[in-house]
């Protein structure tokens, strides 16, 4: 959950609510691929409900996310096909972004094209540091542990978690009264 509220904390109450509007709610069934290692990507997705695993080739299961993790940000950025297969386990929900839509609001507000592109390179970045300690030799930790380690948070994040957090729920109440596709 902690993910998502790096994106929210930097996005304003606008940017969430064009989100909820432009967003398909989309139910996911157990073993449904969302994104297949190799293949490109059309939607950028926010878990609302349910855990999804990511698998690497030559690797397996690397990860398992949960409710407000966020799936195909790194195609996103770059336009290169998914590095990962990510597979819903069990039922879920999520919010389905097409990336063409995002693109075309990125291009007609700049504002919400800076607070985006903030959001995300603080998000890589977690993600990225988190993959670095987890690697470290004689870390015993697997790819899969998503847990806040000493000092994670800059403190300039952490005063925008809790509004972060409001936000995600307000989606979370928006989304999940109206029917899923």
């Amino acid at each position: 959950m902690r993910k998502v509220l790096y994106i929210f904390g930097q996005l304003s109450d606008e940017d969430i609510e064009w989100m909820s509007r432009a967003g398909r709610r989309q139910r996911t069934l157990d073993g449904q691929v969302l994104l297949r290692e190799g293949e490109q990507v059309s939607h950028l997705f926010i878990m609302l409900e349910g855990v999804v695993t990511v698998a690497v080739s030559g690797l397996g299961v690397v990860a398992e996310l949960g409710s407000g993790e966020v799936i195909g940000e790194m195609s996103f950025v770059d336009s290169a096909p998914a590095a990962a297969t990510v597979t819903a386990v069990g039922g879920g929900t999520v919010l389905a972004l097409d990336k063409r839509d995002v693109a075309q609001r990125l291009r007609a507000e700049p504002g919400f094209a800076g607070r985006f592109y903030k959001a995300l390179a603080i998000f890589l970045a977690d993600r990225l540091r988190g993959t670095v300690d987890r690697l470290k030799p004689g870390d015993t930790n697997s790819l899969a542990r998503d847990e806040i380690m000493e000092d994670e948070l800059d403190p300039g994040i952490v005063d925008q978690v809790s509004l972060a957090g409001v936000r995600f729920e307000r989606m979370l109440k928006t989304l999940l009264g109206a029917p899923a596709v």
